[in-house]
């Protein structure tokens, strides 16, 4: 059974890249959405929390990659940790080539 694709509610900020597999040259498109933060709640996570901490979803659309969600001491923080993708997409560079939309390596 595949993973169920459940989506961002509310996506606050994107970025439309491609990809190739690893040893193939077909380049195809996917968009890294970035998802509003929230506050915790403390039935929502299995670890303690300050007043105010919040969370972030970074959603790859089009890779077969689970979303993952970030934290921060509060929503601008939770907001500042999801924005920054690069080291999301480096972890992945094992099993994918990225680019900008006009084929440009996206990592030099």
């Amino acid at each position: 059974m595949g993973v169920i694709y459940m989506g961002i509610m509310s996506v606050i900020a994107k970025r439309e890249l491609l990809y190739s597999m690893k040893g193939e040259s077909a380049q195809r498109e996917f968009t890294v959405n970035i998802g509003a933060p929230c506050l915790l709640e403390k039935k929502s996570v299995s670890f303690n929390f300050d007043p105010g901490a919040a969370s972030c979803t970074i959603e790859f659309d089009g890779l077969r990659e689970r979303s993952i969600e970030v934290y921060g001491i509060d929503l601008i923080h939770a907001l500042q940790v999801a924005v920054d993708i690069d080291p999301y997409l480096r972890g992945m560079q094992n099993k994918y080539n990225f680019y900008w939309n006009t084929g440009e390596p996206y990592f030099e």
